[in-house]
């Protein structure tokens, strides 16, 4: 059964960076368009970024384009987001998703037929 587990969060300042793990169990990272929603405190939950188990293709959210880069290590079957210039508003539960691996599935954006449990981040002074 398809596993999702994130690591990474925590508190840091207004400026500061974070990487974010998404460590896949139960399948292979390249059956799936997999990535990063994200919602805080009173919004809807927001997709963050993406990779297309097609093409490898990324998708970013306007809101973090050119801060975060997301990336994946097939041998180690671990999804990442690099984030950077982080923003009071970036603070969030942030969860790793994945969709199935029908054809349908092929490209951005992330759906999120699978979930782990979330981790917060908190950008702060």
């Amino acid at each position: 059964q398809l596993q999702l587990v994130e690591s990474g969060g925590g508190l840091v300042q207004p400026g500061g960076s974070l990487r974010l793990s998404c460590a896949v169990s139960g399948t292979t990272l390249n059956s799936h368009t997999i990535g990063w929603f994200r919602q805080a405190p009173g919004k809807e939950r927001e997709g963050v970024s993406c990779i297309s188990k097609r093409d490898g293709g990324k998708y970013y959210a306007d809101s973090v384009k050119g801060r975060f880069t997301i990336s994946k290590d097939n041998a180690k079957n671990t999804v990442y987001l690099q984030m950077n210039s982080l923003k009071p508003e970036d603070t969030a539960v942030y969860y790793c998703a994945a969709d199935s691996p029908s054809w349908l599935n092929n490209y951005c954006p992330l759906k999120g037929d699978y979930w782990g449990q979330g981790t917060q981040v908190t950008v702060s002074s």
